[in-house]
């Protein structure tokens, strides 16, 4: 299994982005994530799925936890550790989805 920094490097650089919004059905911004030390890995993660997936539903989510790897786990042990990786346990259990802009 990769690692997530493994991971994180095959993904295509996001330069220029500085955050990522998390859409509900009527546009309203329910999340944000800045790219930024401390969310950086995330706001990758998310941008490459939501590119990929044209959103975050579940399979993005899914492809999202697996890219996620090791930190993955962890944010199973420890709920809360890990926000952005609960909010992707939510859309799989909860069979949402976002629609995303970036900025």
């Amino acid at each position: 299994m990769s690692s997530f920094a493994d991971n994180l490097a095959q993904l295509a650089p996001v330069d220029g982005l500085q955050r990522l919004f998390l859409l509900g059905a009527d546009g309203q911004t329910l999340a944000e994530i800045e790219n930024a030390p401390g969310t950086q890995g995330s706001f990758r993660v998310y941008h490459h799925v939501a590119q990929k997936w044209g959103g975050i539903g579940v399979d993005a989510a899914q492809e999202a936890l697996t890219l996620f790897a090791e930190h993955t786990d962890d944010a199973r042990l420890h709920p809360g550790k890990h926000p952005n990786i609960d909010r992707l346990f939510d859309i799989i259990e909860r069979n949402l989805r976002f629609e995303v802009r970036c900025e």
